[in-house]
């Protein structure tokens, strides 16, 4: 697995860190049957009284992704990597019955997937689904939609994003900042 690891907010990566956050994520190439075609993301933030460690692994059909804050960057990078680990095998089942409903190919599990089964722990998280709920979309700018998010209290709100006509989703940023995803049809 290629690394790459990247500092902001002024704050520039050592040399000791990249060895330290390179071997923390080669160690989850046990997990992976191509990993030399993955590239890790490991993006560290200084702030004044702690670190923050955002580790993003895209694969060919899901993206692993963590981000964790800690009093050091080297013990953020370690809740990183464990809490990719705790995303590997809670999630495993998910994935691959995802893969192989786009691929309707019923041996993809063994040949095809981004895991290797043989590695990852047979015990399974489960999680139920609790709700389900339908909602009407308003056709809205993205600002529009913030003020609203706000005024629910909500984390995230869905809206038609009348900029573009098409779904979109705004949600609060762990620094207080906001995020756009913008929805796209293949």
């Amino acid at each position: 697995m290629k690394v790459i690891v990247r500092g902001k907010n002024k704050f520039v990566p050592s040399q000791a860190i990249n060895d330290y956050a390179i071997g923390k994520i080669q160690k989850l190439n046990q997990y992976f049957r191509n990993s030399d075609d993955i590239t890790a993301t490991v993006l560290c933030k200084v702030y004044d009284t702690y670190h923050t460690v955002e580790v993003t692994i895209p694969t060919k059909h899901f993206i692993l992704r963590a981000e964790v804050k800690a009093d050091t960057v080297y013990a953020a990078i370690d809740l990183a990597i464990d809490k990719l680990e705790s995303q590997i095998r809670k999630h495993k089942s998910r994935i691959y019955k995802s893969i192989q409903r786009r691929t309707g190919v019923a041996g993809h599990y063994s040949q095809n997937s981004d895991f290797d089964i043989n590695a990852i722990e047979s015990e399974i998280l489960a999680t139920n689904l609790v709700k389900n709920k339908q909602i009407e979309l308003q056709p809205m700018t993205p600002e529009e939609a913030i003020l609203q998010m706000e005024l629910l209290g909500h984390k995230f709100f869905v809206f038609q994003n009348s900029d573009t006509n098409r779904v979109s989703v705004v949600y609060v940023r762990e620094d207080g900042d906001y995020g756009i995803i913008d929805t796209k049809v293949n």
